[in-house]
């Protein structure tokens, strides 16, 4: 468990040129953030696009595997997850920093209907509409172990976060961003102590005591972010 962003992006655009600029103004956005590095755009189609039809080495492999998205199938008093792959893909992919998760960010279109078969639902093998109609990309980011000692700590952990929280605000100026759960609580609040309270669990939980002071390399990262309420000369400090 931990800091966790969640991320959705959606446009009704028709053509694929529209969603590689799009895709790319994102990328644009993300080479002006302080991510250690940003990846470049990859297209793909067809087959291409399924993860399970690649090598165990592909360095997109991850991406890949994010960008199949979940459709729920009617089973008995429940639901059984169907794994959609797009049948077309324009992403890239960043990575915050060191602990940190990769963050990929791209658009997807996938199929109408696909031929599903769960062998636990009674007259399964049928096609399902999938719903999931127009280009959009659904993600996340596990910031949490960005913030171990080893990796640079709160400052390193607080500038991964700030990194992704501010991509996605620019997704939401160009009007693609369609729903984001951060379990850090910055994204609703913006504000600093949100995260160092996170910190402090962490550290709590992991060496049995909070710590008292983020020092100067934690301000001059949330000093990168003009939109984080600061509190005084106290506001890189642990309460």
């Amino acid at each position: 468990m931990g800091p966790t962003i969640h991320y959705a992006l959606r446009s009704n655009l028709p053509k694929p040129k529209q969603a590689h600029f799009l895709v790319s103004a994102l990328r644009r956005r993300a080479l002006d953030l302080p991510f250690e590095s940003v990846g470049e755009i990859i297209e793909r189609s067809g087959s291409d696009c399924d993860f399970n039809q690649c090598s165990e080495d592909d360095p997109h492999r991850w991406l890949l595997i994010q960008a199949g998205r979940c459709v729920k199938l009617p089973c008995g008093d429940g639901c059984h997850c169907v794994k959609v792959t797009p049948t077309e893909l324009v992403a890239f992919e960043t990575f915050p920093g060191p602990g940190c998760e990769p963050a990929n960010i791209g658009l997807c279109r996938y199929p109408a209907t696909i031929e599903v078969n769960a062998p636990e639902c009674r007259d399964s093998k049928r096609r399902l509409r999938t719903n999931l109609a127009g280009w959009s990309w659904s993600s996340f980011c596990k910031t949490r172990g960005a913030a171990h000692q080893e990796c640079g700590g709160f400052a390193n952990f607080l500038r991964c976060h700030l990194s992704v929280v501010h991509l996605l605000d620019y997704a939401k100026q160009i009007h693609i961003l369609s729903g984001v759960t951060d379990e850090g609580e910055f994204w609703e609040n913006r504000n600093a102590e949100w995260l160092t309270r996170q910190w402090n669990e962490m550290v709590a939980t992991a060496f049995g005591k909070p710590q008292n002071r983020l020092g100067e390399a934690v301000a001059s990262a949330i000093a990168m972010s003009p939109d984080v309420e600061a509190r005084g000369p106290d506001a890189a400090h642990v309460s």
